[in-house]
């Protein structure tokens, strides 16, 4: 089990990790992917800078040892962007096939929430 977590820590880690930094480093791509649904630029920033930071509490405290509690925090965190984002999508009507990454993000957030806390 603790291989498992290990597993989905560090794909979500790096998942969230290249997400974020898309958003906090490079708004006009995110845009472009995003369409004309897209965020403010502000809101989509603070959205990348929470993932950035979700990335890092998710591998960081339980690797070292330095308040591993942090990172089923961070996990929960996480999957809490992930049902806005759901929210997000089911609010502009988009099709299941966008929602999917979200979901699958959330399903993974709260299997390492679970399994860490």
């Amino acid at each position: 089990m603790n291989l498992a977590l290990w597993v989905v820590q560090g794909f979500l880690a790096l998942g969230f990790g290249m997400i974020g930094s898309m958003k906090v480093f490079n708004y006009e791509k995110f845009k472009a992917q995003a369409g004309p649904d897209a965020p403010s630029k502000g809101l989509v920033k603070f959205i990348g800078l929470s993932e950035l930071a979700g990335a890092v509490g998710m591998v960081l405290p339980w690797a070292t040892g330095v308040w591993p509690l942090l990172t089923p925090v961070a996990a929960s965190a996480l999957a809490l962007v992930m049902v806005l984002a759901l929210g997000h999508h089911a609010r502009l009507k988009h099709a299941f096939g966008k929602k999917i990454p979200a979901l699958v993000f959330l399903v993974l957030s709260l299997f390492v929430a679970w399994g860490r806390f």
